[in-house]
C-alpha cells in the first residue's frame, strides 16, 4: 500500500487539514529519537489508513524497524504509542496488535479539519500546474452508428479529461474520426448498388442509415463468397478448404469493387467523392445527436482523411533514415523483431494507407497544435499491440513527444446476449440503449412514487440523468482494464451499487439541506469547536471526504475513472448508514444538529464533485 506520506504529497497540500499526517510522521520521527536514541528522517516513515475491525485512524507498521530499536515489534509499538500520546495532541489513543501500531485521533481533530475543509474553495482540486494533456476518445467510423462499446469509450474518455483538469493540467479533447479506408468503401458501394436513390429522411437517423448498408454489404459479400468457393472447390477438388475460402474472400466481387472504389477516392474521382461527402453528412449528423445525448464533447475533431497524407510523408522519412524497408510488392514495413515485436506494415504495395500510417501523420499533427507531455489514446485492448508499435515507431524517428504516448487500454463491453458484431448488424445501438434505459427510470421512478411535486419537464430532465447516472457509472465503476458485462436491469436499480443509488442519496441530502433552510438552522461559520463526540458513521463520512484530493489524484496518475466512482459509492453508502444509525434533523442538541446538517452540506459537495468527474448529474431531489 502506497505511504500516506506519498499521498500528502500528491495532495500538494490542498487544505491546512492535510497536515494530520505530516504531524503524525514527524512525531515518529522525534519518537524514535526520544525512546530509542535513533535518527530515522521522515521520508522513510510510511503510514497507512487502520483496517476497519481496528480502533484507530492511521497504522503504523514497527516490523521493519527491529535492528534500530532493538525490541520486539509489539514492544516497539507499545513504546512509540505511549511516546505520541504523550508529545502529540492529535493523538489520543493507542492499540497494538502484534507489529501494527493504530493511532487514535480524538473528535476534536476530524470536526476541526472538516471546518477547515469547508473554508478551502477548491477543495480536492490541484491549481494548473502547466502542464498539457490531450485526451482521445471516441473515434467512430462514418460506417456505423455509436453503440455500447463506444459508450464506454466515450465516458472513458470525457471522465479521464475531467479527472486531469481536476489535477491541474491544460486538457484538450480530441475525436479523430476514421472517414475513409475499405470499410467506409463498403456502406458506400453497398448504397451505391442498392440504395435505389434512398435519401435521408425524418424517421431514421443518418448514421443509422448508413449503418444498414454496412450490414447489406456483408450480407451480400457472404452470399457472392460462398458462390464462388462453391466454384472453386469444383476446380480445385484437392484444394485445401482454408486456402480456398481464403481466394474466395479476396476475390469476391463485391470486396474487389470496394477496393476499386477506395483507390478512386485517393484518386480524388468527383463521383466518389461527392458519395462519401453526402453520406458522411449523414453520418456526423446522427453522431452529433448521439453526442449530445449522451452527455460528451470535443474541443477538437481530426479526420484520417485530413491526415494519412502525412501519415506518408513520415513513411519516406522513414525510408529515408533506413529506419523503414520497401518489400518487392512496394509496400513499406518497419522491423522491431530487435525490440521484440515484429515486421509491421506502414504502407501498402499499391500506395494506399493502413492505420499505422494515419496515426503516424496525426501524431505530429497533433502535437503541432497542442504540445503535449502526455497524449492518451482512449482505445479497446483489442489494439495494444498497435499502440506499443506506434510509439516505438515514434521513438526511433526521434520524436520528443512519444515518451508520452499512453494507450489508456480497455476492455470490451458484453451484454447478457452475448458479443457484439458491428458486419452481423447485432450491436445495441447507443440510442437505443440510452433511450430504453430513459424508458426504464421512467417506469421505476414513478413506481415507486418519487416524482411528486415535478412539472412534466423536470420528470423529463430527471429520467434522462437517472438513465445517463446509471449507463455511465456502471460502465465506469469497473477497471478499464477488464473486459464487462452490462446488464441494463442491473445498472439502474434504486439499491446497491448503482448510479441511481448514489443520486437518491445526494437527493436525501438535499432533502435535508432544504429543510434545515426552512428551519433557520444556521450551520456555515459556526463555531464546531465543542463538539468531542462523534458517531463512527461521522467520523467515517469525515474521514473520506478528508481522502477526496487522494482520490482523485489517484485518479489522474492511473487514469481510472472507477477511482472516482467506487469513492462515490463510498460516500453514498456512508450517509445512508449515517441516517439510519443518528437521527440529524431529530437531534435535540441544538449544536450537534447543527454539526451533523454541515456534515450533510460538505458531504453533498464532495459528492457532487466526484460524480462530476465521471460525467454524472446528481439531482437535488427525486
Amino acid at each position: 500500500m502506497a505511504s500516506l506520506k506519498i499521498q500528502l504529497n500528491l495532495r500538494e497540500k490542498f487544505t491546512k487539514a492535510m497536515s494530520i499526517e505530516e504531524q503524525i510522521e514527524a512525531g515518529i520521527a522525534k519518537a524514535f529519537k526520544t525512546v530509542f536514541d535513533v535518527e530515522l528522517p521522515q521520508e522513510k516513515i510510511s503510514l497507512q489508513p487502520t483496517r476497519k475491525d481496528f480502533e484507530g485512524a492511521y497504522t503504523f507498521v514497527t516490523f521493519p524497524y527491529g535492528k534500530l530499536t532493538r525490541k520486539k515489534p509489539e514492544e516497539t509499538g507499545q513504546l512509540l504509542g505511549e511516546e505520541l500520546v504523550k508529545s502529540l495532541d492529535i493523538v489520543s489513543d493507542f492499540n497494538v496488535v502484534k507489529g501494527f501500531l493504530n493511532l487514535v485521533i480524538p473528535n476534536t481533530v476530524w470536526v476541526k479539519t472538516l471546518v477547515e475543509i469547508a473554508e478551502e474553495e477548491n477543495f480536492g482540486f490541484a491549481k494548473d500546474n502547466g502542464k498539457k494533456v490531450m485526451v482521445e476518445y471516441s473515434s467512430p467510423n462514418t460506417n456505423k452508428p455509436l453503440h455500447l462499446g463506444h459508450l464506454r469509450n466515450n465516458f472513458l474518455g470525457h471522465s479521464v479529461a475531467m479527472i486531469m483538469e481536476a489535477n491541474g493540467y491544460n486538457v484538450l479533447k480530441t475525436n479523430l474520426v476514421n472517414d475513409r479506408g475499405i470499410h467506409i468503401c463498403k456502406s458506400m458501394l453497398a448504397y451505391q448498388k442498392f440504395g435505389q436513390g434512398e435519401e435521408l429522411g425524418p424517421s431514421l437517423k443518418g448514421d443509422k442509415l448508413v449503418g444498414n448498408y454496412y450490414v447489406k454489404f456483408d450480407q451480400e459479400y457472404k452470399k457472392e463468397v460462398n458462390l464462388l468457393l462453391e466454384k472453386l472447390k469444383a476446380v480445385q477438388p484437392n484444394g485445401k478448404d482454408e486456402d480456398l475460402k481464403k481466394e474466395a474472400e479476396q476475390n469476391a466481387p463485391l470486396l474487389v469493387e470496394a477496393k476499386e472504389m477506395l483507390l478512386k477516392w485517393e484518386n480524388k474521382d468527383p463521383e466518389v467523392t461527392a458519395l462519401w461527402e453526402k453520406m458522411n453528412g449523414w453520418v456526423y449528423n446522427g453522431f452529433d445527436q448521439t453526442y449530445k445525448l449522451m452527455g460528451v464533447e470535443f474541443d477538437k475533431i481530426y479526420y484520417e482523411s485530413e491526415t494519412y497524407l502525412l501519415g506518408k510523408d513520415i513513411v519516406n522519412e522513414g525510408l529515408e533514415k533506413n529506419l523503414f524497408f520497401k518489400k518487392d510488392d512496394g509496400s513499406v514495413w518497419v522491423d522491431l523483431s530487435a525490440d521484440g515485436l515484429d515486421e509491421k506494415l506502414l504502407l501498402r504495395g499499391d500506395g494506399t494507407s493502413v492505420y499505422m500510417t494515419q496515426d503516424m501523420g496525426t501524431a505530429d499533427l497533433k502535437y503541432k497544435d497542442f504540445p503535449m507531455e502526455k497524449s492518451v489514446y482512449v482505445v479497446g485492448n483489442e489494439q495494444d499491440y498497435h499502440f506499443k508499435v506506434l510509439q516505438l515507431i515514434m521513438k526511433k524517428l526521434g520524436r520528443s513527444y512519444a515518451e508520452g504516448i499512453f494507450h489508456l487500454s480497455y476492455g470490451m463491453v458484453d451484454l447478457p446476449s452475448g458479443k457484439m458484431k458491428s458486419r452481423e448488424g447485432t450491436v445495441v445501438d447507443a440510442d437505443d440503449l440510452i433511450n430504453d434505459m430513459i424508458a426504464t427510470a421512467k417506469e421505476r421512478t414513478e413506481a415507486l412514487g418519487k416524482i411528486d411535486g415535478f412539472t412534466e419537464e423536470e420528470a423529463k430532465v430527471l429520467y434522462h440523468n437517472l438513465a445517463l447516472g446509471a449507463l455511465k457509472y456502471y460502465l465506469l465503476k469497473v477497471d478499464p482494464k477488464k473486459r464487462m458485462l452490462f446488464n441494463p436491469e442491473e445498472s439502474i436499480d434504486f439499491q446497491g451499487d448503482t448510479g441511481v443509488y448514489i443520486q437518491y442519496n445526494f437527493a436525501k441530502m438535499n432533502s435535508i439541506l432544504r429543510k434545515a433552510k426552512a428551519d433557520n438552522i444556521e450551520f456555515n461559520g459556526r463555531d464546531f469547536s465543542g463538539i468531542t463526540d462523534l458517531a463512527a458513521s461521522e467520523q467515517d463520512i469525515i474521514t473520506l471526504i478528508y481522502n477526496f484530493p487522494t482520490k482523485v489524484k489517484e485518479a489522474g496518475d492511473t487514469f481510472s475513472p472507477s477511482v472516482i466512482a467506487n469513492y462515490s459509492y463510498d460516500l453514498a453508502k456512508a450517509y445512508s448508514k449515517l441516517w439510519s444509525e443518528v437521527p440529524i434533523l431529530a437531534e435535540q442538541n441544538e449544536e450537534l444538529k447543527a454539526f451533523r446538517v454541515f456534515l450533510t452540506a460538505q458531504l453533498a459537495n464532495v459528492l457532487k464533485k466526484s460524480m462530476a468527474l465521471i460525467g454524472v448529474q446528481v439531482p437535488e431531489r427525486m
